[in-house]
């Protein structure tokens, strides 16, 4: 399994994270998305309007290498933040069932090659670090 249960269960919990793709000439693009989790599977599944027409459909299109953060505040004070960084391949797809009416039928999917997560397990101490094959 690509995620731990406390993993799993903090995704499952938003429903907003940044994807960084890169663009054909190298530069960086980071943008608030949409995302489900399929935990069968251990992908994300990005979605969005007109999601096939978006600069960072088609970055993954031309290099399919890519970040992905999902993170939150827990507290102020004392200072408490959590998330998950994954990075990884992905991939883009049509024709796709949508979640929700005004979503397209494109999606970004994203197979982990690397996670690191902090403050998610309430039994681990700082940052955790997973490499994938």
């Amino acid at each position: 399994m690509t995620f731990t249960e406390p993993e799993l269960a903090y995704l499952r919990s938003q429903r907003l994270g940044r994807l960084a793709t890169v663009a054909p000439g190298g530069d960086p693009q980071n943008n608030p998305v949409g995302f489900r989790l399929d935990a069968e599977t251990g992908t994300i599944d990005i979605y969005g309007f007109n999601m096939g027409a978006s600069r960072k459909f088609r970055n993954v299109q031309q290099n399919p290498q890519v970040a992905f953060v999902v993170d939150d505040i827990v507290s102020l004070d004392p200072w408490t933040v959590r998330g998950i960084e994954i990075r990884g391949t992905a991939e883009t797809l049509t024709g796709q069932p949508v979640p929700m009416a005004h979503l397209s039928a494109e999606i970004i999917r994203i197979r982990p090659r690397l996670v690191f997560s902090w403050g998610v397990d309430p039994s681990a101490e700082g940052m955790t670090r997973r490499e994938f094959s």
